[in-house]
């Protein structure tokens, strides 16, 4: 789950980490009396949960109240990749002498926490990695230990921050995987970690991004935070207890587990094809096959089926069975290729010959390589 800026900063300030003096605004009228009350220049920002706002104008400085509610005119109402603005922060202005970039995410290739570093702030980390790959360094943490401020300033140091400079670089970066921890972070990025002219550290902006499998736990800050929209599918699904998620494919794919089903839809991709959705059934969400199925058949772009059934604790002749009762009361008229491995994998065998008369594939590929084959011929792709 995303947050917006003016939601994300107070995670920032509880673990230690200075953010400016800001207000939201939600209307021209709101972001001019919030620069009267803070009584400085400002920079007028538009919330959304996106990046690169200030190339598309939704960052704006504003040298008085005035100001500051016309920027806020122009500002609410735009659309940055793809959010409406409905509300922007009016925030102090900030006279920055160093701008750094620091971040602590998830890391895929390590398994665990990565915290990065560069003492050049200001510019996207795909940029910085490009431009000055020497300055962007990494550090990964074992969950075990922590991250503590001898590791920050391993990574902080040798960057020519100055003896001062450095231990405050350490003990923000040490806050950051602190506020990270504690708030079930997939990502936390501040950039611009700003030095001022008075050699205090402050965060400029924030990036703050939930870990999904974290929005039980923490119900309090996923209320405050942006979740991405659901087509009128994903919103079906969700009322019925399905995990459903439309893609822009023409395969519509089924499968047993979270993880086989991603599995089936990397392997389409693999061989050439685009899957139409993610929707798994395992668990007690067999019994669900008949609205699983609508959802599926109910996306226009769906040309074929694909079913991944494989079974350990749970019996595919059961779940075969059920979402046949499915197939034989929607009578869709598209094809449909199984593959079925596993716990009662011979009775579900049998069940498809006898009441679909076809013969489940021997692979997962030999199943997907045909769904392909039948999508192309449909859609009179080459």
């Amino acid at each position: 789950m995303n947050f917006e800026e003016h939601a994300a900063k107070p995670l920032l300030q509880a673990a230690g980490i200075a953010i400016p003096r800001g207000r939201l605004a939600r209307s021209a009228g709101e972001a001019q009396a919030a620069a009267a009350a803070l009584g400085v220049p400002v920079v007028v920002k538009a919330q959304v949960p996106a990046g690169k706002r200030g190339r598309a104008g939704g960052i704006r400085p504003a040298g008085d109240p005035e100001a500051a509610r016309a920027a806020a005119d122009a500002i609410l109402g735009m659309e940055i990749a793809g959010h409406r603005v409905d509300a922007v922060v009016v925030e102090e202005q900030m006279q920055t002498a160093a701008e750094y970039y620091a971040a602590v995410l998830n890391d895929a290739a390590s398994k665990g926490p990565l915290v990065m570093f560069s003492p050049e702030g200001g510019m996207d980390v795909e940029e910085i990695a490009a431009s000055t790959p020497d300055r962007l360094r990494r550090a990964t943490v074992d969950i075990m230990c922590g991250f503590d401020l001898q590791a920050a300033r391993a990574l902080a140091g040798g960057l020519g921050l100055g003896v001062d400079e450095e231990g405050a670089v350490s003990e923000a970066l040490v806050a950051l995987y602190r506020a990270y921890r504690d708030n079930d972070a997939e990502l936390l990025e501040v950039n611009p970690l700003a030095r001022l002219a008075d050699g205090r550290l402050v965060a400029l902006d924030c990036k703050f991004v939930l870990d999904d499998s974290g929005i039980q736990r923490r119900q309090d800050l996923a209320g405050t935070g942006s979740p991405e929209p659901l087509t009128a599918l994903e919103e079906r699904a969700r009322s019925l207890g399905l995990k459903y998620i439309e893609l822009d494919g023409d395969i519509g794919v089924l499968g047993n587990g979270a993880g086989l089903t991603m599995t089936t839809m990397d392997v389409v991709a693999h061989h050439g094809g685009c899957p139409a959705n993610f929707l798994e059934i395992g668990g007690a969400a067999y019994t669900k096959a008949r609205p699983a199925l609508e959802l599926v058949l109910d996306n226009p772009k769906v040309r074929c089926l694909l079913v991944n059934f494989c079974g350990a604790f749970a019996r595919t002749d059961v779940m075969t069975g059920g979402l046949l009762d499915a197939w034989e009361a929607l009578a869709p008229p598209i094809p449909v290729f199984f593959s079925v491995r596993g716990t009662g994998s011979a009775e579900a065998r049998a069940i498809l010959r006898e009441r679909l008369g076809v013969i489940p594939y021997e692979t997962m590929d030999e199943a997907i390589v045909a769904a392909i084959a039948a999508a192309r011929d449909v859609d009179g792709s080459p």
